[in-house]
C-alpha cells in the first residue's frame, strides 16, 4: 500500500510456485488463488502467441485434473489441443517430451501455484512466471485495464467459475486404514448424488483403461 503496488507476489524459497495479490477498485488488494492465476496466464499467453501469430494449429497445453476445467475451455477457443495428466509437474514434463519435435508446448499449470510456460524448465517455475505475470499487469494497465478487470472479462466471456478446496486429516496408521476403507465403501456404494444434484457421470482413475493415465486413487463425480 505504501508503494500503490498494483501486484504482489511471493514465491516459495525454491522457486517454484509463486502466490499474487492484486490491487482492485476500492485500493485493497485480493489474493487470487491457483486456478485464476492459471486462468489469467494462460488466457494472456494465447492471446500473445495469437496476435503474434505464432498459432499454427500443432500447439497445446498441459493442465492436471485438480485443475479448473476452465483453463480447457480457454485453449479450446484458441483452437489449442489440451492434455489433461495426474497431478505433478512430472506428468506435464513427460507429455512435453513425448511431444517433442511434433508439436509446440505452450503453457502448463496445476491450481497450487505452479506454472511453467515454454519446455525449458520442465518443471514449476516461479521465475519465468513471476515474471509473465509483471509483464501481463504492464500491458494490461496500458491499455486501460487491469488484472482483476480481465479476470472479470474471462468469466463473463467462457461463466464463473468457483473453486474450493476441503482438506480432512487421518493421521497415523488408523488413520491410513481409514482413507482406503473411505475410497471401498465410495466404489462399493457410489454415491448418486450430492446436495440434491444427481451424479451424471464418475471418473474412477483407478481405472488406467478407461482413463488412458497412470492408475491413481482418484474419484471424480460430475453433477
Amino acid at each position: 500500500k505504501a508503494e500503490n503496488a498494483d501486484i504482489v507476489l511471493a514465491t516459495d524459497p525454491d522457486a517454484d510456485r509463486v502466490g499474487v495479490a492484486v490491487k482492485t477498485a476500492d485500493g485493497s488488494f485480493e489474493l487470487l488463488n491457483g486456478n485464476q492465476t492459471a486462468s489469467l496466464l494462460f488466457f494472456y499467453v494465447l492471446n500473445r502467441w495469437k496476435e503474434n501469430g505464432l498459432l499454427k494449429g500443432k500447439e497445446y497445453i498441459v493442465k492436471t485434473i485438480v485443475t479448473t476445467d476452465l483453463l480447457s475451455e480457454i485453449a479450446q477457443s484458441f483452437g489449442v489441443e489440451v492434455y489433461n495428466v495426474l497431478t505433478g509437474f512430472k506428468y506435464i514434463a513427460d507429455i512435453i517430451g513425448k511431444n517433442e519435435g511434433k508439436k509446440r508446448f505452450i503453457v502448463g499449470g496445476e491450481e497450487s501455484y505452479g506454472y511453467l510456460a515454454g519446455p525449458y524448465v520442465r518443471d514449476k517455475d516461479a521465475v519465468v512466471s513471476s515474471m509473465l505475470i509483471c509483464e501481463m499487469a504492464a500491458y494490461y494497465r496500458s491499455i486501460g485495464s487491469s488484472i482483476k478487470q480481465r479476470l472479470e472479462e474471462i468469466y463473463q466471456q467462457y461463466g464463473r467459475y468457483y473453486n474450493k478446496v476441503d482438506a480432512f486429516s487421518f493421521p497415523g496408521l488408523s488413520g491410513m486404514d481409514k482413507m482406503k476403507g473411505i475410497m471401498v465403501s465410495l466404489r462399493q456404494n457410489p454415491p448418486t448424488e450430492f446436495a440434491g444434484k444427481k451424479v451424471v457421470e464418475t471418473i474412477d482413475y483407478a481405472e488406467p483403461e478407461k482413463t488412458g493415465l497412470p492408475k491413481a486413487n482418484v474419484l471424480i463425480y460430475k453433477l
